[in-house]
């Protein structure tokens, strides 16, 4: 191994058109992510970074270490994280958080006996999402009789984002777009500036490891909200309408699915029907 300061000298390795296409074939095959000609870079760049840290040389040899037997595996999983965690933060699309607090709002009015909701966040990443959500739903069960009365579930492939979920730690910026009185509700600011989920909130939220590829064995099920949001694009046209008729399966009667706008164009289910909003793009299961 070669000091840092020697590493960072080094241009990154350019990829031959044939390594390119090989590590492409393996990251469809095993996740279903796409990395195209434009994030060509970015690959390069984060395998780079981790053969100079485990001082392989050619990308030939990374992908055999990647792919052999048990260590093969263990490798795998931390390149895969490096690969896979995106920036996100709280609230990212307000009007989604908008359209979820209506809906809980009008079912809580229409069946107080709907409760407890079970909520989804698919591609939770660092957990912010999922505590948005769960902030939405503790916001509308406020003062009535089901207060509490909700479970967030978050799911990613990443072990590394979900070790982040779990401790519930946040830099502000990730708080920028949060109403002060909700972060100082949910949130403990932490002597090193940073914000910790509030333990009420955090007991409300469990993590699990999911690959989206293998929704079929997923146990969720009944689901009252699934979001899926900037996770789609990422996948090809007609793995995404797969992924999005899985999760159909998994909505409860009347439950609400979520998806990033833009991520799916015409996609139709015959159990699902769109809701009326310019700002969202989500569909709500028929009721029984």
């Amino acid at each position: 191994m070669q000091p840092d300061g020697v590493w960072a000298l080094k241009p990154v390795i350019e990829m031959s058109a044939v390594e390119f296409h090989t590590w492409q074939a393996l990251l469809e095959e095993r996740t279903g992510l796409v990395i195209n000609e434009q994030r060509r870079a970015f690959l390069q760049t984060n395998l780079s970074a981790r053969m100079r840290e485990l001082g392989v040389e050619g990308y030939a040899n990374y992908f055999r270490q990647v792919t052999d037997g048990p260590s093969g595996a263990v490798e795998w999983s931390t390149l895969l994280d490096r690969l896979t965690v995106q920036e996100t933060r709280f609230f990212r699309h307000q009007p989604s958080f908008d359209l979820l607090e209506r809906y809980l709002a009008e079912r809580l009015v229409r069946d107080p006996s709907s409760t407890p909701w079970s909520l989804w966040s698919v591609g939770c990443s660092s957990g912010e999402e999922p505590y948005s959500m769960a902030i939405s739903a503790a916001q509308v069960l406020r003062g009535s009789e089901q207060q509490g009365s909700f479970g967030v579930t978050g799911t990613d492939i990443s072990l590394s984002a979900l070790s982040k979920a779990r401790e519930g730690l946040y830099a502000v910026r990730k708080l920028a777009q949060l109403d002060p009185a909700l972060r100082e509700e949910y949130f403990q600011v932490q002597a090193d500036g940073r914000y910790r989920v509030v333990p009420s909130l955090a007991a409300q939220m469990c993590c699990a490891r999911l690959n989206v590829l293998e929704l079929a064995k997923a146990p969720m099920s009944g689901m009252d909200v699934i979001f899926c949001q900037n996770l789609l694009i990422y996948f090809r046209r007609w793995r995404r309408r797969e992924i999005l008729n899985r999760l159909a399966e998994r909505l409860a009667p009347g439950g609400l699915l979520v998806v990033g706008v833009g991520e799916v164009v015409g996609w139709q289910h015959p159990d699902l029907q769109p809701v009326a909003d310019e700002q969202v793009l989500a569909f709500t299961r028929n009721s029984l």
